[in-house]
């Protein structure tokens, strides 16, 4: 369990497609703020098109801002897991393959780290998932905002065929498993 001071906190997950994972994100209460972007790679390729190659080093990722006096960071583990990605998948979540689209946590803090590794410790020896975790802890390097069209990209678009196919199916898992963290509204990006 996250035992995580008062105030606002900020994690940043990767994990396949980042509209999905800012979508699901986006309805769970005590999030503040759920932003696409690019991790792992420099500036000067934290592009869509670029990035997209698989050859800049950046996975799609989101950065979440979240109150844990609502929603703690292992909570938003457990949802990221069970709701959001598969973390026996290498360089790949539902149709999308590349480096890019790897699964890995960015802790920003020594507890979010010493979370994130009990987390994945944990979920190994479980022995639920039948086939090895390959999941990565990464260390934050820096975090780029993606382009305006890839921001809510799921409220906005909500019958575009991979949000329809791949997304909504996630926001609808959060919803049956985790009541208690839905909220039914999108939280749209503050800018």
């Amino acid at each position: 369990m996250a035992s995580e001071d008062k105030g606002l906190k900020v994690a940043v997950f990767a994990g396949g497609c980042f509209w999905g994972v800012e979508g699901v994100f986006s309805h769970v209460k005590g999030v503040k703020g759920a932003v696409s972007g690019y991790h792992g790679g420099k500036a000067a390729t934290a592009t869509y098109s670029l990035t997209s190659s698989g050859m800049t080093g950046h996975a799609e990722a989101v950065r979440v801002v979240y109150d844990p006096s609502v929603v703690r960071y292992d909570e938003l583990l457990r949802i990221f897991f069970s709701v959001v990605a598969d973390p026996t998948l290498k360089n790949r979540q539902g149709p999308d393959v590349g480096t890019q689209y790897r699964a890995a946590l960015v802790p920003m803090n020594a507890e979010q780290r010493a979370v994130a590794a009990a987390y994945l410790k944990q979920m190994r020896a479980s022995g639920k998932w039948g086939k090895p975790i390959v999941t990565r802890i990464e260390p934050y390097r820096k975090f780029y905002k993606a382009e305006s069209y890839h921001q809510d990209f799921m409220a906005r678009n909500p019958r575009h065929g991979y949000i329809v196919y791949w997304d909504k199916p996630k926001v609808e898992a959060l919803q049956r498993l985790y009541p208690q963290y839905y909220r039914a509204s999108f939280l749209r990006d503050q800018k």
